[in-house]
């Protein structure tokens, strides 16, 4: 092979460890934030978006196009994705992993009930879920500290498993 070839590859072999330590780093930034600072954020993303009241249909610009299309509820088959990927996950009781996880699962109930209310479908397609879900927010009063989510651990993890449960049992609305 030529110095060039070599080089090439060399540079190619660079670059794409870059890229993938740059990615590794922000999911690693992101997981330590924790479950309060997550949500602080979202609810400021939230509060900003009520407040710019800003809907697809008046967007002008470019930036603002992007910025509707960012605030749109994701599909339902993303949200019900996220809410998988807790499936396999456990802590024990106590543990600093529990906080993350069982905030995680919170979240991803919220995200995915979000999605199923803004569906094409409406939400009367999923009743069940969106009932689940309510109840389990009724049981935790707004209150997403770590003791409360350890507190309510079985209805939250009850609640994912029987959403988890409901949609295997309609894969129309997630494949």
């Amino acid at each position: 092979m030529s110095i060039r070839t070599d080089a090439r590859r060399a540079a190619t072999t660079v670059a794409a460890a870059v890229v993938l330590g740059a990615l590794l780093v922000g999911c690693s930034e992101e997981a330590s934030q924790g479950h309060d600072a997550r949500r602080a954020a979202a609810s400021g993303n939230a509060a900003a978006s009520e407040a710019a009241g800003a809907t697809e249909a008046e967007a002008s610009t470019p930036a603002e196009t992007g910025e509707a299309a960012f605030n749109r509820p994701e599909t339902v088959r993303d949200a019900f994705a996220g809410l998988q990927a807790t499936l396999n996950e456990d802590c024990a009781p106590g543990s600093s992993d529990c906080a993350y996880f069982l905030g995680r699962v919170h979240d991803e109930l919220l995200r995915l009930d979000k999605s199923m209310k803004a569906d094409a479908q409406g939400p009367g397609h999923f009743k069940e879920p969106i009932a689940w879900i309510a109840t389990l927010r009724r049981t935790l009063k707004d209150d997403t500290s770590t003791d409360n989510l350890e507190k309510h651990r079985s209805e939250l993890i009850g609640t994912r498993d029987r959403v988890n449960t409901w949609m295997q049992g309609h894969p129309e609305d997630y494949r």
